[in-house]
């Protein structure tokens, strides 16, 4: 059974940072992209960022650009996204989700989530 279990999340402040594990099962991870997608109440799920199954192609929203990071170790399963300098904006539940087409806006599957806020 494939599956995704994203962990990390919490109350951090303005300025700080967390690191996101999206750590997964049931399928070899190396053949698959990971996306990173966020979703705040009221609002539509935003792409957030994504890396290829190789590791050797990432993207990222105009808005997370040069704060976060995405990275992988397909040895470990486990795909992380690094995330500095937080603003009260990134406060969303975070998701992963795993395509083995490549970077998509809908992959195929998806972890449960995991909660980030920004707050003083």
């Amino acid at each position: 059974q494939l599956q995704l279990v994203e962990s990390g999340g919490g109350l951090v402040q303005p300025g700080g940072s967390l690191r996101l594990s999206c750590a997964t099962s049931g399928f070899t991870l190396a053949y698959y992209a990971i996306g990173w997608f966020r979703q705040a109440p009221g609002k539509e799920r935003e792409g957030v960022s994504c890396i290829s199954s190789s590791g050797g192609d990432t993207n990222y929203a105009d808005s997370v650009k040069g704060r976060f990071t995405v990275s992988r170790d397909n040895t470990k399963n486990t795909v992380y996204l690094q995330m500095n300098d937080l603003k009260p904006e990134d406060t969303a539940v975070y998701y992963c989700a795993a395509d083995d087409f490549g970077c998509d806006d809908d992959p195929d599957y998806w972890g449960q989530g995991t909660q980030v806020t920004v707050s003083l």
